[in-house]
C-alpha cells in the first residue's frame, strides 16, 4: 500500500537543534502511521510558487496535507490558495503569532483573561514623541503591571515593570514595535500550566514554576512537573481552540486568585519536548494521528 504522502513546511532560515529535534519526532512520527512527512522550507517554495502560474509538481508529488510549522503566513496563504489543507490553517497561526490580535479574537468569548491594553502605534522609529497616554495606563492597571511586545516566544520580550520610571524606560527600549500592557497576576506569580490540546483533546499537561522569576518559561530557567488539568482549565482550553480554529496548540493558563483560570498566551506551533520530557507523551504522534484522520476525511 502506497504511503500518504505530506508535507512539513519549516523556515528556512532557523537552525537550531531545539527545532530540528520537533521535525524529526514528527517526521518519525508519520512514518509510523503509514505517512511520508517530507520536510519544506519556505525558501524553497516560495521562489517556485509563482502567482498565477503554479505548478507544485515542481515539488514531487502533491501533498494530501501540510503541516505548517512555521509564520511565513503570506506562504501560508498561497498554499492555501492552491487548494492545500494546512494544520494550522493560516488565519490561526497569524493570530496567534500576535498576542494583541489574540487577545482581541477572544475578546466577548467568556474567556478570562488579564485586563489588556494595546499600545498605540506610532510610525517613529525612535518611538514615541509624547508618552503621555502613559498614564491612563497607569490608572487603569496599576503597578506591578507586565509589558510584552506582541511578537516573542519562550518568555522573552515579555517584562514586569514596577513604577513609572521602569514603565518609561521599557517603552522607550521597545521603541515602534508592536506591543502591549496587561494586568500582572500576581497570584500566578512564577507559575502557569501548560496544555497541549490537538483538536478538543489534552494529549498531555505540565505545571511551570519559577522560584524567582515572574515567568514560567522552562527556557528562561523554570521547572515543571507533570499535571492533571481540572474542569475548568480544560474548557477554557478547549473554548481556545474552538474560537481560534486551531488544530493544535499550547495552551498557557494561569491562576487566578481563587484559583480560576485565566488564559495567558496561545502558542499554535508549541514545542512539545519539554512536556513529553516531563509526562512521557509523545506530542507528535497525537499530532499526526489527527492531520491524518482529518485529511483521509475531507478527501
Amino acid at each position: 500500500m502506497e504511503m500518504i504522502y505530506a508535507w512539513l513546511v519549516v523556515n528556512g532560515f532557523i537552525e537550531s537543534e531545539k527545532f530540528s529535534q520537533i521535525f524529526a519526532w514528527l517526521v518519525k512520527a508519520a512514518k509510523k502511521q503509514g505517512c511520508m512527512l517530507d520536510i519544506k522550507t519556505n525558501t524553497q517554495l516560495l521562489p517556485e510558487l509563482v502567482m498565477g502560474d503554479v505548478d507544485l509538481s515542481l515539488h514531487g508529488r502533491r501533498p494530501q496535507f501540510v503541516i505548517f510549522w512555521d509564520k511565513d503566513i503570506r506562504l501560508a496563504r498561497l498554499l492555501e490558495k492552491l487548494g492545500l489543507r494546512l494544520f494550522n490553517c493560516a488565519r490561526s497561526i497569524e493570530i496567534c503569532d500576535d498576542k494583541a490580535r489574540t487577545y482581541l479574537e477572544l475578546y466577548g468569548q467568556q474567556i478570562r483573561m488579564p485586563k489588556t491594553i494595546i499600545a498605540p502605534k506610532t510610525f517613529r522609529p525612535q518611538g514615541y514623541s509624547n508618552p503621555e497616554f502613559l498614564s491612563g495606563v497607569e490608572r487603569r492597571l496599576g503597578f506591578p503591571m507586565v509589558v510584552k511586545e506582541c511578537y516573542g516566544s519562550f518568555g522573552q520580550q515579555v517584562w514586569l515593570v514596577g513604577d513609572e520610571q521602569e514603565l518609561l524606560t521599557c517603552v522607550g527600549e521597545i521603541k515602534n514595535r508592536p506591543f502591549l500592557f496587561q494586568e500582572y497576576i500576581a497570584s500566578s506569580k512564577g507559575s502557569d500550566i501548560r496544555i497541549q490540546m490537538v483538536g478538543k483533546k489534552a494529549v498531555a499537561a505540565m505545571h511551570r514554576y519559577h522560584a524567582t522569576d515572574f515567568r514560567a518559561n522552562i527556557t528562561n530557567g523554570g521547572s515543571m512537573e507533570r499535571y492533571e488539568p481540572n474542569e475548568q482549565q480544560l474548557q477554557l482550553a478547549q473554548k481556545v481552540m474552538e474560537t481560534l480554529k486551531l488544530d493544535f496548540a499550547g495552551v498557557d493558563i494561569l491562576f487566578g486568585e481563587q484559583g480560576e483560570p485565566v488564559l495567558c498566551e496561545v502558542n499554535s506551533n508549541a514545542h512539545f519536548i519539554n512536556i513529553w520530557k516531563c509526562t512521557g507523551v509523545n506530542t507528535a504522534d497525537a499530532i499526526i494521528g489527527y492531520c491524518l484522520d482529518r485529511s483521509s476525511t475531507k478527501a
